[in-house]
């Protein structure tokens, strides 16, 4: 093992910190340098090195960390780390495309574009220089249509597998609009000779809202959640264009105050399949259907009119069906819908459709056609995993192709049958893996080899316990702390999905890592509400936002104290971002059990909250009208954090994007103001260009030394001589 306590002293002596190695004990030395590297913003004042010094000291005899000499995650290890995006088998099964996302910059990460020969197993950058993703490939296996720059222009262009002729075809300027769950941006003809792509125009209004004052019309006026660059939203529209490979001529085909995406080429050629929302009033109700366009004459014909959301068209290899994943509720959220999706089918006029994916009770992702057309690959989320299966077009049971525990992200079939994909496992970032006939799966990426590994991974082991009202086995995932020993004791940080419609599971979490490496355990809980426990589990948070699924994070916490003698329970910290946030906001006023909290993008007050967002529907799918209607007003603020804020006591550092649209900073600022005219002690961090959640690495490891710092300072400061936490 190297020696880590050298560079480590070097930096307290470029940092011009005073130190002594013979007066504490080195393994101190990695927590004295994290609390001092950032102390100086944490507490908002300058604190006295001797102070962090002391803290630190006081940490060990505490027994913060167990004696290891285990290399473990940091979080400036994040600008190392690299993980595949998507991933595209060509059609002959010569090559794989693949993105692989960059963190080694101080703004938000980026992709680059890979081409591997198969037979060599040597990789091809395509776009040069510049970030590129997104690959298509051309049915003929030649080309490869991607994502790209050329100059300061974006858009489309194409390249051979070996990269030669690559070519800037259209630009493809986007929109900021909320447009969630759109599909495929890029479609090929099936003679290679044409691409459909879409790309946005100015729409109605777009003039005025820009203007000096800007004039707003529109119900929906502000930005997707993770744009983060802008608070309104551009008004431009998405259509369908085409581009001719060989003349490079661009026409547009689709036209209207509309959006058109999720484009597919039919076999035949004739017609271009896309999802849109056609609503009279398509900023309130959010509705996708699902429409051709016949490119003989441009004109557009309906194929599903229904009050629930369809969404990634597919056409089958010989044009008589198209798959799609979809709902049969009435009201789905603009942000995130309740119902799981499952994967349907129709004939091509719209007619039989069928929910073949109903078979399965869990959350499933968009379908791809087997070469032979008798059977769709898609994800399926299942307790805390991302599985793919097979399902037969005609009927049976589903197969399960890929059931390692983490998570399944791209994946593609050759017309060999072959198939390439991305997981996520408990060890590592995305990687490809490669799977063809009955031989077993190839990893063919290890971008992290350098990173990981001389660093040592912590644990992560799945428990269940029953929920308060004995309605439900609900399940966490403990992370365990790094270096431990017969006798250490750990603090315990709970960490909070949002949604609250997601999951948590064992797939690599590198802020849990960071935290197991730093002594912290790391509890996730999959409390009700998350998906893949089934639609009825998904149900149970309806009507009841900031109740039994808070109690089931409180259980969680009681189960793993219990079974997990290692845990101090006078150390035990909260978090989350986005709905996670919110329970971290809500639980703080529910209890005194946690001796820190750092929520992120949290509400902590639902009723502003619904009138400030740039979705609207959110609470009438979570509560099943609107706020204004019967006593809804009345439970919403009951449920807030907001109106309990005279029995928050827990040190909170509260974290929120600037220019978050979401859930807006000012959920943040009534908090913090509210903790302060409490007398409790609280931090408010701002990230300026930031959205829903922290985007920029820089941002992202800021975020992880200041709340290691924070709980490093509360867990110290409050530590008692005695137990006095019976709670859990």
């Amino acid at each position: 093992m190297t020696n880590r306590g050298a560079p480590l002293l070097a930096s307290f002596a470029r940092s011009g910190i005073p130190y002594s190695d013979s007066k504490f004990d080195p393994r101190c030395q990695r927590i004295y340098h994290v609390v001092s590297a950032s102390h100086l913003q944490i507490w908002g004042s300058p604190v006295h090195p001797n102070y962090l010094r002391y803290i630190s000291i006081c940490l060990c005899i505490f027994g913060f960390i167990s004696l290891s000499q285990a290399e473990v995650l940091t979080s400036s290890d994040l600008y190392k780390l690299r993980n595949v995006g998507s991933v595209a088998l060509s059609p002959d099964g010569h090559y794989i495309a693949y993105t692989i996302t960059m963190h080694d910059v101080h703004g938000r990460p980026y992709g680059q574009l890979w081409v591997m020969d198969l037979n060599t197993q040597k990789s091809t950058r395509l776009g040069g220089d510049n970030p590129a993703g997104g690959p298509l490939w051309s049915a003929d296996s030649k080309w490869i249509a991607f994502h790209g720059q050329d100059g300061d222009k974006h858009g489309l262009l194409i390249a051979h597998p070996d990269g030669r002729g690559s070519t800037f075809l259209a630009e493809m300027k986007g929109t900021n609009s909320p447009l969630p769950g759109t599909g495929k941006d890029i479609a090929w003809s099936p003679d290679a000779k044409q691409i459909a792509f879409i790309a946005s125009t100015p729409g109605e209004g777009a003039a005025e809202a820009a203007g000096d004052p800007m004039v707003i019309t529109r119900y929906l006026y502000k930005p997707d959640y993770s744009e983060g660059m802008t608070r309104f939203n551009d008004n431009q529209r998405l259509h369908i264009f085409m581009v001719d490979i060989a003349s490079r001529q661009v026409r547009q085909l689709t036209q209207g105050n509309y959006d058109e995406h999720s484009i597919d080429w039919s076999p035949d050629g004739k017609q271009l399949v896309f999802a849109s929302n056609r609503e009279p009033n398509q900023d309130e109700f959010f509705n996708y259907d699902l429409f051709t366009l016949q490119l003989s004459d441009n004109s557009i014909h309906r194929l599903t009119a229904t009050e629930y959301c369809e969404y990634d068209p597919l056409w089958s290899p010989d044009g008589k069906f198209i798959a799609y994943r979809g709902t049969r509720r009435g009201l789905t959220d603009r942000e995130t819908t309740m119902e799981d999706t499952h994967v349907w089918l129709m004939r091509a006029d719209g007619s039989n459709r069928q929910e073949i994916g109903r078979a399965v009770d869990n959350r499933q992702g968009a379908p791809l056609w087997a070469p032979d057309g008798r059977s769709l690959y898609f994800t399926v989320q299942e307790r805390g995993s991302n599985y793919l299966l097979r399902l037969p077009v005609a009927g049976g049971q589903p197969e399960y192709i890929v059931k390692d525990p983490g998570f399944v992200g791209s994946f593609s079939v050759a017309s060999n049958g072959a198939l390439a994909y991305s997981l996520t496992t408990p060890g590592d970032a995305s990687q490809f893996y490669l799977k063809a006939g009955s031989a077993a799966p190839r990893r063919l990426t290890d971008l992290n080899h350098d990173l990981l590994a001389s660093k040592t991974i912590a644990e992560v082991e799945a428990f269940t316990f029953v929920s308060n009202d004995n309605k439900f086995e609900v399940e966490a995932f403990l992370t365990k702390p790094i270096g431990m020993s017969d006798t250490s004791k750990h603090p315990l940080i709970v960490s909070i999905h949002g949604g609250p419609h997601g999951e948590n599971g064992p797939a690599f979490n590198f802020r849990n890592q960071v935290y197991a490496g730093h002594g912290y355990a790391v509890l996730n809980v999959n409390y009700r509400g998350s998906t893949g426990y089934g639609q009825k589990f998904a149900d149970a948070v309806f009507g009841d936002q900031d109740g039994n699924e808070g109690q089931d994070v409180l259980f969680a916490v009681s189960a793993a104290v219990r079974r997990y003698l290692w845990v101090d329970r006078e150390r035990l910290g909260i978090e989350g971002v986005s709905y996670g946030g919110q329970l971290t906001d809500w639980l703080i006023t529910q209890t005194n059990e946690f001796k820190a909290a750092i929520p992120t993008a949290g509400i902590a007050n639902l009723v502003s909250y619904n009138y400030m967002t740039y979705y609207n529907q959110y609470e009438e799918m979570e509560f099943g009208q609107f706020l204004h209607q019967g006593n809804l007003m009345d439970v919403a603020w009951e449920r807030s954090a907001l109106k309990h804020i005279a029995a928050a006591h827990t040190p909170t550092l509260i974290m929120h994007g600037e220019n978050d649209n979401d859930v807006p900073i000012a959920e943040a600022e009534q908090f913090f103001i509210a903790l302060k005219d409490v007398g409790t002690e609280t931090v408010f961090l701002r990230y300026p260009r930031e959205g829903h959640g922290l985007s920029e690495t820089k941002h992202q490891i800021d975020s992880m030394d200041r709340s290691i710092a924070w709980y490093d300072q509360h867990f110290a400061a409050q530590r008692p001589t005695g137990v006095t936490n019976v709670q859990p």
